[in-house]
């Protein structure tokens, strides 16, 4: 199993070189891959040095699996090549998303669409994974019709610079900022830029890869919002269903759902956190409540790292799934 992971040298690349050792995949060669400026760096994987090497070295050495995460435009150019050299591609840009020839996947819910012919697979956004993850189980239950969500997004979602802005602000040190406003002790609502319906990308992310994954049939609205965090996304969603429910058997539902884990005892101070969510790879529910004013209507709370079940952890589940069933 020649795996290559492309963009290696960066914040979510590093992450997935750590996700791999931990989850043991059976790696035979590893490719580290990056950008030109990077080209000839060591990097360690599984207590050995390696070399990183370019993308046209890497298409040439023609490896079974290639998980991207070095950005759109790099994933247009280069994902063809591989997939034209044999090589199962999974990217986690929003490059081939909404491509209507490609799988948008969270194994949680839709791996089981994914077939030998699909060499270039889409890793879907953070914040939309994380949600999917949560309310599916629901959604087979109770039928959403509705979904409101709010989101609280740390600035790893944004990468390293932005987390050099929130260290150096709250160090009283000058920095280049990446967001258009200082994000220590500030909340930005705005993820991504503004579309011409008002929404940001973000938002109509969470959208638009919601009724690709889960039902075209769901309304979804939603706000998205950067905090002085440094990791983990925290969402707070209202759910309104076709059927009532019963709140128990609705805890028993996520209890047993694949991924998630309940934390949902606010009397005595517990539910999801980012700090409790670092370094996991659950997605994490509390604060589970009737709507009060809407009939059929829930509230949640919902916590993940992004960088890991956000990115690459469901990443490396993919690549995991297309092992198991002998798909590459």
């Amino acid at each position: 199993m020649k795996v290559a992971v492309v963009g290696a040298t960066g914040l979510v690349g590093r992450k997935m070189l750590q996700v791999l050792e931990e989850r043991d995949f059976p790696v035979t060669e590893f490719l580290p891959v990056a950008s030109e400026r990077s080209v000839g760096r060591d990097i360690t994987f599984k207590g050995k040095s390696y070399k990183v090497i370019g993308l046209a070295q890497a298409v040439a050495a023609r490896p079974r699996i290639a998980i991207f995460s070095a950005g759109g435009s790099v994933s247009l150019e280069w994902a063809p090549r591989f997939a034209a050299a044999g090589t199962t591609v999974v990217d986690n840009s929003s490059a081939w998303r909404m491509d209507p020839t490609k799988k948008l996947v969270i194994p949680e819910i839709n791996a089981h669409v994914l077939t030998r012919e699909d060499k270039i697979i889409a890793n879907p956004n953070c914040s939309t994974i994380q949600m999917l993850v949560a309310i599916a189980p629901l959604h087979a239950r109770y039928g959403i019709k509705r979904v409101v969500v709010s989101t609280y997004q740390s600035v790893t979602g944004t990468g390293v610079r932005a987390v050099r802005q929130l260290e150096a602000e709250r160090a009283g040190e000058p920095v280049e900022r990446v967001y258009p406003h200082p994000i220590d002790r500030n909340c930005l609502p705005q993820c991504d830029v503004f579309t011409d319906n008002g929404y940001t990308k973000e938002e109509m992310k969470l959208v638009n890869e919601t009724h690709k994954i889960l039902d075209d049939s769901i309304r979804v609205s939603a706000t998205a919002v950067r905090v002085p965090v440094v990791g983990g996304h925290s969402e707070s969603i209202n759910l309104e269903f076709e059927k009532d429910f019963d709140l128990e058997e609705l805890r028993a539902i996520l209890r047993a759902a694949d991924g998630v884990i309940l934390q949902d005892d606010p009397g005595n101070g517990l539910y999801p956190m980012p700090l409790t969510a670092n370094d996991r790879d659950e997605v994490f529910v509390g604060r589970v409540r009737r709507d009060l004013s809407r009939e059929n209507a829930l509230n949640l709370w919902v916590v993940a790292d992004n960088l890991r079940k956000g990115a690459a952890t469901n990443a490396i589940q993919i690549a995991e799934y297309l092992h198991d069933h002998s798909l590459v």
